[in-house]
């Protein structure tokens, strides 16, 4: 990569940093985004499930696959507390994610694919997909056609359990799958001195969190991994009133579909079974958008592995489980339906203070995941479609 061209990865990222925009609302972003492409010679569509953009490149070098790179646009509703000089310009959003890193990614790759296009076969098909963050942009696109002729999919993910400048991909499932879901608990008001005339429903769900926590711990199978988190708990008036109704959001997560369904049936199982106990009753409802593992292809994992090890060295590529995280990601929906890999770009770095989780308000990353991730999907996707995962005779 140029110092010409780092120095436009690095302006871009920060300018979209900027610049936050939530799922379904990324219009200027998209405006971006669509301005490069089109200057780049992709064939665009735009508006795709609101606010995505799809970009064409047909290769000039024969016949060949359709391969998918797709980057994710959306922001996170957080007021952000870095200390950089090019934080969020408005309170309330944050690329808290690294979506601004994606997306400034995305461009350069797609711009360095169009300078060679001649030379390659087959097409890439660009997409940049707003609502990524639970609000199932994947599956829109999908419904709008974007997965139409394609036979393979790339992306990628700064991320911060990675330090800057190692690259993070196994076979399988990279990332959980994630449900969601809420319990209603009914029970009978009353005061807070006279509690045997009453069902008290805030004690009932307390017991309830607790009770869902055996379920990884005696349901699920020690060498499998699932999560049962209980995140907000809602009851009660006042000191002196016994709450009548309890409301609690939850989430689970898994790497098969087998532990989903388990997840599922004994979620509701406890849920029920101890509102009965204590004289209550428990309505389990989970949301009706459920995100599979992003699961990855062994094939195309193993092409992003040499790669990556032409790109930064074997000693800084990762494979071992502990890469894995129980985390979802909406690229899923693309890779349960044609081969597909999801791939870790390290970027946290302890001397500037980049060493928060995803969706804190201090998140940052490292920038020097951005040129490692530029390079290492740009050549990945070379090796595709060229059918040779000798990249290295393929870089500029």
């Amino acid at each position: 990569m140029t110092d010409a061209e780092l120095e436009l990865l690095i302006a871009t990222r920060r300018d979209l940093h900027q610049h936050p925009e939530l799922g379904f609302e990324e219009f200027r972003t998209a405006g971006i985004v669509a301005d490069r492409l089109r200057a780049a010679g992709y064939q665009l569509k735009t508006g795709v499930a609101g606010t995505g953009v799809v970009g064409t490149l047909k290769g000039g070098g024969g016949p060949g696959g359709t391969l998918l790179l797709r980057a994710d646009m959306d922001a996170l509703p957080i007021v952000e507390k870095t200390s950089h000089n090019f934080r969020s310009r408005h309170p309330g959003r944050m690329h808290a994610c690294g979506h601004d890193a994606h997306v400034a990614i995305g461009i350069a790759v797609a711009e360095r694919l169009a300078k060679r296009a001649d030379r390659l076969p087959g097409e890439i098909r660009y997409v940049f997909q707003p609502a990524e963050e639970g609000l199932g942009g994947a599956s829109r696109m999908i419904s709008e056609g974007v997965l139409e002729g394609v036979d393979a999919a790339l992306g990628l993910h700064v991320w911060s359990g990675l330090p800057a400048g190692e690259v993070g991909v196994v076979d399988g499932p990279q990332m959980a799958s994630f449900q969601d879901f809420t319990i209603t608990v009914t029970g009978r008001g009353g005061h807070a001195a006279i509690p045997h005339e009453t069902v008290d429903a805030l004690y009932v769900a307390a017991q309830i969190v607790v009770a869902l926590q055996s379920i990884v711990s005696r349901n699920i199978s020690p060498l499998d991994h699932a999560v049962v988190t209980v995140g907000s708990l809602h009851a009660g008036t006042a000191s002196n009133i016994i709450a009548g109704s309890a409301v609690l959001g939850g989430t689970t997560r898994g790497f098969s579909s087998a532990t989903d369904s388990l997840l599922r049936t004994r979620v509701t199982a406890v849920a029920e079974g101890v509102a009965t106990a204590l004289g209550a009753q428990a309505r389990v409802e989970f949301a009706e958008l459920v995100v599979p593992p992003t699961t990855n292809d062994p094939a195309l994992a193993a092409l992003v592995r040499q790669v990556a090890i032409e790109v930064i060295g074997p000693e800084f590529v990762r494979s071992d489980p502990s890469v894995r995280t129980m985390a979802a990601e909406d690229f899923a929906e693309f890779c349960t339906r044609v081969p597909g890999c999801f791939f870790f770009v390290g970027a946290a770095e302890e001397s500037i203070g980049a060493v928060h989780p995803h969706h804190s308000p201090f998140f940052d990353i490292s920038e020097k995941a951005l040129p490692v991730g530029v390079e290492v999907l740009e050549r990945a996707a070379v090796a595709w479609l060229t059918g040779s995962a000798a990249s290295a005779s393929v870089s500029e």
